[in-house]
């Protein structure tokens, strides 16, 4: 790997060898990350102050910001600890300047009377008389261009003065580097980019308010090279994947067509490119590492069997992993009768599985006689040895991690890896966050879907709903009825589940109420759901467990109380556990009024369309990234001037512009490949060289 480019030296030493930072304002900064001059160079002033030196205050508005030149008339001591007041005019308005406790000799130094001054405050009006507090500057005339025209504002910690912020910034973009460029020159034109030298000097000494915004050219170029040096990075991952020898597995894909031939649909259109795109990149010498994405009720399952008959065909085994029993379960329910069909052995294997029959089931395994095992994080463990595992599918990628995603693959030699999610993901994130992965994408409903009649219900209406499902129930309906999100606590989340589960057994029928939720033992746990799905039971009262996978095509109705607490993207999961049979389905959101301002925004979208992909995009533009899907926790980057949310098409275009750079410079040593490594270092990307060939 190779060392730091000695240009960047300056910028990665400590921010204490600026100009005006003491050991005290280090340790503040230090407090926010700040302990480099590159640091303060990326700390962007968030808004700024218009210092433009006006004739006279008369006429402004107070409260307000200005800058006007004064003649110093008369000096005010009150007695006591009174305010020392300095009274002055511009002209045309007499004002005062206030100041508590000042040093008096500095101040009538600064300030002596008869002569003229310019000051710069905040003007406010107190008994009719205006006022400026302590003046964020006072200058002799023959100084006035020392005062900007526009003043940046940048965020701040305890400790640090605007004033020493804007000394330590200027100090450290003064030892910015000329730098070459790394951005394809006919982008910098198109766009009317300064270079990047240039671009921090504009960003941080700001001459007008439309610099500060995102859009303007010296923000959206730095924006870029946070988002090219990102998608540079993941480009690097994915050219490495490649790179990484895989075994080429074709089929002539009989097994695929017999089990499309005995499906009573046709599959859409995005199936059948989805499942085109998986067996162009299992035929491939590299390891394919695909994500597949789908709304709610796309058909993922199908398009994952179908993968999974190409590497059984060719003489392989494969390998779904769920994130609880439950879906693991059900994936075996709806794919084992595919498999039978088609002379295929598929086995599911869980925590549960104990003594004889884990062992049996682990023999069979290692021996080839199982083609296809589904399961939970039971198949990380070490005695689950197979024959030839070519395909490893994980379901609902997000709730795994790398390294659990990573041990699964190292069962077999070269495997194969395709992640499953059914969270509709932003593109913007999808970009930032999976651009190392190819994405197939499932954006069709299959034939026959009926749309879900989303209404709102307020929690006073309670015995208006329960009755509304006793008619229901004796109609042969069935129902799911999901209890209140209690964050806080488990404990709490439980009470409300069982309490829930007696009130309506009670207004309903002691048999015709079920419960299931996430402590049940998991035999109590099958049998609750068993019998909700065998209909001896018409309403099953969940927790949040029902939320990913489970498939009633018979119920019909969606209760969720309050829903003012979840999320749009579990909302929508929610709702997607219904609308899968013949019947009408609807969704009740019971909510507790009354409705904060996002509660009533996400719930009236959950109204207006069952769109997962809308719905996604409304989710990142309300919640912001960092709290979609947990993304806090799964490693979403996070970027210092770009906003995912905004610039999406930024992001798209730094991707093509990463990939298409390394297809003409794989090791990254022509002159661009050269400016990208030192952008890469900048950007504190150092990581992006492990993964070249040449360091």
């Amino acid at each position: 790997m190779s060392s730091r480019p000695e240009i960047l030296f300056p910028l990665f030493g400590s921010v204490k060898k600026l100009a005006g930072i003491g050991p005290k304002s280090a340790e503040a900064l230090a407090k926010i990350d700040l302990t480099r001059p590159k640091d303060l160079i990326f700390t962007l002033p968030h808004t700024g102050i218009d210092r433009e030196l006006r004739k006279t205050l008369k006429g402004l508005t107070f409260p307000t910001i200005a800058t006007v030149k004064v003649e110093v008339t008369a000096h005010r001591e009150t007695a006591g600890r009174g305010p020392f007041r300095v009274l002055v005019s511009d002209g045309e308005l007499d004002f005062q300047l206030v100041f508590f406790r000042p040093n008096l000799g500095w101040l009538k130094e600064q300030l002596p009377i008869g002569e003229q001054r310019i000051v710069s405050g905040k003007v406010e009006l107190y008994d009719g008389i205006a006022q400026m507090q302590h003046p964020d500057h006072i200058l002799k005339p023959e100084e006035a261009d020392k005062l900007p025209r526009f003043e940046p504002v940048y965020p701040l910690t305890a400790g640090i003065t605007q004033r020493t912020m804007r000394k330590a910034v200027s100090a450290a973009v003064h030892i910015a580097p000329k730098l070459e460029e790394w951005i394809e020159p006919s982008l910098v034109k198109r766009n009317t980019w300064p270079d990047w030298q240039t671009a921090l000097e504009i960003a941080h000494h700001p001459e007008a308010s439309t610099d500060l915004l995102q859009s303007s050219p010296s923000r959206e170029r730095l924006a870029y090279d946070e988002l090219f040096a990102h998608q540079l990075t993941l480009a690097l991952a994915r050219a490495q994947n490649k790179r990484a020898k895989g075994i080429s597995t074709v089929s002539d894909g009989k097994l695929a067509k017999k089990l499309i031939a005995a499906l009573p649909f046709e599959p859409t259109g995005a199936q059948n490119r989805a499942v085109a795109e998986i067996v162009s990149d299992i035929a491939a010498p590299f390891r394919m590492n695909r994500l597949l994405q789908g709304d709610v009720g796309a058909g993922k399952t199908l398009v994952a069997m179908l993968a999974m008959c190409t590497v059984v065909e060719a003489g392989g085994q494969a390998a779904m992993m769920a994130p609880t029993e439950i879906l693991a379960r059900q994936h075996a329910e709806s794919l084992r009768p595919m498999a039978e069909g088609i002379g295929l052995k598929l086995a599911v294997l869980t925590g549960r599985d104990k003594g004889k029959e884990r062992k049996a089931k682990l023999q069979a395994l290692a021996e080839g006689e199982i083609d296809i095992l589904l399961g939970t994080h039971a198949l990380f463990q070490a005695d689950v040895l197979f024959n030839n595992l070519r395909l490893v599918i994980i379901d609902e990628q997000h709730r795994f991690g790398v390294s659990e995603r990573m041990e699964l693959s190292q069962k077999g030699h070269a495997v194969d890896s395709l992640m499953m999610t059914a969270t509709p993901i932003p593109r913007s994130l999808a970009l930032a966050h999976f651009g190392d992965m190819d994405i197939s994408v499932l954006d069709e409903k299959p034939a026959g879907r009926k749309p879900v009649e989303t209404a709102l219900v307020s929690s006073g209406r309670m015995e208006e709903v329960v009755a509304r499902l006793r008619n229901a129930i004796a109609g042969g309906q069935q129902v799911f009825w999901v209890c209140p999100l209690v964050e806080e606590s488990e404990v709490m989340a439980l009470t409300a589940a069982e309490d829930r589960y007696r009130t309506l057994r009670l207004a309903l029928g002691e048999g015709a109420v079920g419960l299931v939720h996430g402590q049940l033992k998991p035999d109590e746990k099958d049998k609750a759901m068993s019998d909700f799905v065998a209909k001896k039971t018409k309403v099953l009262v969940a927790t949040t467990v029902i939320e990913v996978g489970v498939d009633v095509p018979n119920a019909s109705i969606m209760v969720i109380e309050g829903a003012q607490n979840f999320g749009l993207a579990q909302l929508h999961q929610l709702r997607g556990r219904v609308g899968r049979g013949a019947k009408a389905s609807t969704c009740l959101l019971m909510y507790d009024p009354p409705l904060t301002q996002s509660a009533q925004a996400r719930l009236a979208i959950m109204r207006e369309t069952e769109d997962g992909f809308r719905i996604a995009d409304e989710d990142l533009r309300l919640r912001g990234a960092g709290d979609l899907l947990g993304v806090k926790q799964s490693g979403l980057p996070q970027f210092r001037i770009a906003d995912l949310e905004l610039q999406e098409n930024l992001m798209r275009v730094a991707q093509d512009d990463a990939r298409l750079l390394l297809e003409r410079d794989p090791d990254l040593t022509s002159e661009r490949g050269s400016a990208a490594r030192v952008l890469l270092y900048l950007l504190d990307r150092d990581k992006a060289f492990l993964m070249l060939k040449v360091g």
